[in-house]
């Protein structure tokens, strides 16, 4: 098998740049606890927004939307990314609260509302799911590196990916991070906004194209507005109780970008859903030219560009793709290692409390620990689809409502929040198994769970109201305590 020279010389000088970035990043801007986990809350409009982004364009929304295209979905595949960028509007109205909290993770938020056990449960499920999404983007980023090497064997490449995201990630923290989310998106937008008009002009033109098509093939809303609606309610709930989105949101320098943030990624993901549309289209238009062409179409993008793009944009492509799913993992372990420390080292009885290099040093410890099982769950051959199905359900189920709806009822009472993460976990659970996975009466297991969190918490909240109960503590620190954490964190700088 041939060895991709131009992606192959791309990814590998995205990979240099990005360790460099890090080592750079930790030793000149990595200050504090702050700085590691949250970018010391100091990052702007673009920043956040094209961070946010990028959490959410991989594989997935790329070679996999132009598969989408080149199968049954047609024009609507496109619906698969601009549900994503819908779904953010939505999120604008939440995005200032979870600035005003001042918290670090998700499961702090939910501690301070409903008390030690719902953080607890909180943070379980969340580095639960985090460890699968960090073995399943392990996994496709050691497949693309496969696919470049076909030479060296995939399990080598699945330990070259994870290597990589360990010593990336531990270097340079959320600030590192963030910056290669920004290149990262930069270069597949930009990548695809030029391979694909070259492709269609070198393929005849779209109205060449078209007329080749079935016209179910041109159909904006092939896959049904019940899919679509589905799509955005999925998303939505994803995103609002998702730690790698939350963990954007809080190191925005101030609410009003953290709100801002939210319109831009929609507008950029938007950009992002007709590109892979209409290079799937294409390619099942010429499909009859294109004899390396997967029945499936799960090549659909790379063949078509490969045979009508220039090998520079068609190695772009392929870098970008890989640093998308790289870009991912290190966001994930992250998350998953600042909650470790952040939520239940606190939570499960750690008594020592942890200076600021303490901190840091631990958490670091954690990425390098967490990444290597992540390895080893990403050998053993899971399906990715399984891993990331089971992931984002698990972590978002759950804690939506105690999380989401606990950062606007203030009158929310204690019991709402515990008792509506266990009723929506279990209900997720339930609705997976009945459905293995798929959509049962137009709701995915994930939508089910947040519906019945959603339900449990009002239901809860109305008995409890009509007994007189108190409402639980405040999401949000006094003005007096905001002054006292900057000035605490200011000191330790």
């Amino acid at each position: 098998m041939e060895i991709q020279i131009i992606p192959l010389i791309i990814v590998i000088a995205y990979l240099v740049g990005m360790l460099v970035v890090g080592a750079i990043v930790g030793k000149l801007k990595i200050k504090n606890s702050k700085d590691y986990m949250v970018a010391g809350r100091r990052m702007g409009l673009m920043m956040v927004a094209f961070s946010l982004s990028a959490n959410n364009i991989g594989g997935g929304c790329t070679t996999g939307l132009a598969q989408k295209a080149f199968g049954s979905w047609g024009m609507s595949a496109c619906w698969y990314v601009l549900a994503a960028s819908i779904a953010m509007i939505p999120l604008a109205y939440f995005a200032p609260k979870i600035r005003k909290t001042m918290a670090v993770t998700i499961p702090e938020v939910v501690g301070r509302r409903f008390g030690k056990l719902s953080s607890n449960f909180t943070a379980i499920l969340s580095v639960l799911s985090l460890f699968c999404l960090t073995s399943s983007q392990i996994a496709a980023s050691g497949g693309v590196i496969n696919a470049l090497i076909p030479s060296i064997p995939l399990n080598v490449c699945l330990i070259f990916a994870g290597i990589v995201i360990i010593l990336y990630t531990t270097m340079g923290g959320m600030i590192a991070d963030q910056i290669s989310d920004l290149v990262q998106f930069i270069i597949i937008l930009v990548g695809l906004a030029i391979a694909t008009p070259i492709v269609l002009k070198s393929a005849g033109g779209w109205q060449a194209i078209s007329a080749k098509l079935p016209g179910e093939k041109l159909s904006f809303t092939a896959i049904g507005w019940a899919t679509i609606i589905g799509y955005i309610f999925n998303y939505f709930c994803t995103f609002l109780a998702g730690p790698e989105m939350v963990s954007r949101f809080e190191t925005a320098k101030d609410e009003k970008t953290a709100r801002n943030a939210s319109f831009v990624s929609a507008v950029l993901m938007a950009a992002m859903s007709i590109f892979p549309t209409l290079l799937g289209l294409a390619a099942f238009a010429l499909k009859d030219s294109l004899p390396s062409l997967a029945e499936n179409g799960s090549n659909a993008m790379m063949v078509v560009t490969g045979a009508y793009a220039p090998g520079i944009i068609t190695g772009l492509i392929s870098a970008a793709i890989i640093c998308a799913t790289m870009s991912s993992a290190d966001s994930n372990l992250l998350c998953m290692s600042t909650m470790i420390i952040n939520d239940l080292y606190t939570g499960l009885g750690g008594k020592k409390q942890l200076t600021e290099k303490q901190t840091i040093f631990w958490t670091r410890a954690c990425n390098v620990i967490a990444a290597l099982i992540a390895m080893v769950i990403s050998l053993a051959g899971v399906s990715i689809v399984t891993m990331n199905t089971f992931a984002f359900g698990i972590r978002c189920a759950g804690p939506f409502a105690a999380y989401g709806l606990g950062l606007v009822v203030p009158k929310a009472t204690k019991n709402s929040g515990l008792i509506s993460i266990i009723t929506g976990t279990v209900a997720f659970i339930v609705w997976q198994i009945i459905g293995n996975g798929a959509t049962v009466l137009l709701m995915l297991p994930v939508v089910f769970g947040c519906l019945v969190s959603a339900l449990t918490f009002f239901v809860v909240n109305w008995i409890e109201w009509g007994r007189g109960v108190k409402p639980a503590p405040s999401a949000f620190l006094t003005d007096a305590e905001v002054k006292a954490k900057i000035a605490e964190e200011n000191a330790a700088v």
